[in-house]
């Protein structure tokens, strides 16, 4: 046949679909989109507000769903609207928000470290974060405005000086700032015990019942503050997703992508610190919950890449719900860092294990 009456070749179509696809906005802005990831979304969402429905009307006085409804609207007899609006929402409130935070912040630190122990409650910087409070609790008898910015000042600190230790050269590794996170933690950990044997025996009570982590008495005091540091720096997160992403091909890979990899790495760890700070500052160091949540998304939505907003979500799932099995099924009143600690050392364990089988 005469190659110039050749027919005109076919592209080729791929085997496997992509698994994202590209919404265009205009000519200059466009957004990438993993189906699956937003079907999961989706679902994490009906599942926050079913669980937000069993909170608001479970408890030692019932309400009726219709009941809560009015309340919301403020209508309703007074009592409901007491324990609705004045007890059980801004409770349920912070208990989301500090999900929110917990979640993005250890997706944040698991893709900067490539390490699934990357969170920052083993690395330290939520211990960081306790032992500001602690020590404002103890040593300077401060109230909860004081405890915040003790908080916000020992996270900011600690991850200052273990970013400083961890570098090297130009850059950080991540097995490294892991390895000198969990020293710090240790460390940490061992100024909160002494700080608690200095204290009078209560301030000792209260800084040990707030480094368990609990959104008990948890009210809009609380709530405001954190949702406003949210608003502040989950936006800015989220765009930094497909750097992110970037990053954790390695840093050789991302410098080929034109991707400065120092300044993106250190602007994702601040805004991460200053996430897990303020949720630490609003109801105390509730463990595991950032380890776990970013490990539960990817599997949910089968992603590689970093996925700060699935996280957020899980985590947001986790921490509402685990008040809700620590005050209904375990014990009442029981501390929902109790609760999320144990199902997250079982789920640590299985990390472990299924790390071990891979690694064969």
């Amino acid at each position: 046949m005469n190659l110039l009456q050749a027919p005109p070749l076919r592209p080729v179509r791929p085997a496997v679909r992509p698994a994202f696809r590209v919404l265009r906005l205009g000519a200059w802005f466009s957004v990438r989109i993993r189906p699956r990831a937003v079907l999961v979304s989706l679902a994490l969402l009906a599942a926050i507000l079913t669980v937000a429905v069993v909170t608001l009307t479970t408890g030692d006085y019932r309400i009726p769903v219709p009941d809560v409804v009015r309340a919301l609207l403020g209508g309703g007899d007074p009592g409901t609207r007491f324990v609705v609006d004045s007890l059980r929402l801004p409770r349920l409130a912070t208990g989301i928000l500090v999900g929110l935070a917990l979640g993005a912040s250890g997706a944040v630190f698991q893709g900067v470290t490539r390490n699934p122990l990357g969170s920052p409650d083993v690395i330290g910087f939520g211990t960081g974060a306790a032992s500001g409070a602690v020590a404002v609790l103890v040593l300077a008898h401060g109230g909860p405005g004081e405890v915040a910015l003790g908080a916000l000042a020992g996270g900011l600190t600690v991850a200052t000086a273990v970013y400083l230790l961890a570098l090297r050269g130009r850059g950080i590794q991540g097995f490294r700032l892991v390895l000198i996170g969990i020293g710090v933690t240790g460390m940490l950990t061992a100024f909160n015990q002494w700080m608690l044997t200095r204290a009078s025996l209560n301030d000792a009570l209260t800084a040990q019942i707030w480094l368990t982590g609990s959104l008990n008495s948890r009210g809009w005091q609380q709530a405001g503050p954190l949702a406003l540091a949210l608003l502040l720096l989950l936006p800015p997160l989220l765009l930094l997703g497909p750097r992110a992403d970037q990053l954790e091909l390695g840093d050789d890979s991302a410098h080929t992508l034109g991707l400065r990899v120092e300044r993106t790495r250190l602007t994702l760890m601040a805004l991460a610190v200053g996430l897990v700070a303020s949720a630490t500052a609003a109801a105390g160091p509730i463990g595991f919950v950032a380890l776990a949540a970013p490990q539960i998304s990817r599997r949910l939505t089968r992603s590689p890449g970093a996925g700060f907003g699935p996280a957020a979500l899980t985590g947001a799932l986790l921490v509402p719900l685990g008040d809700l099995a620590a005050q209904h099924v375990l014990s009442s009143e029981l501390p929902v860092g109790v609760a999320t600690g144990a199902l997250g050392g079982v789920y640590l364990a299985f990390l472990l294990a299924a790390q071990w089988r891979s690694s064969r």
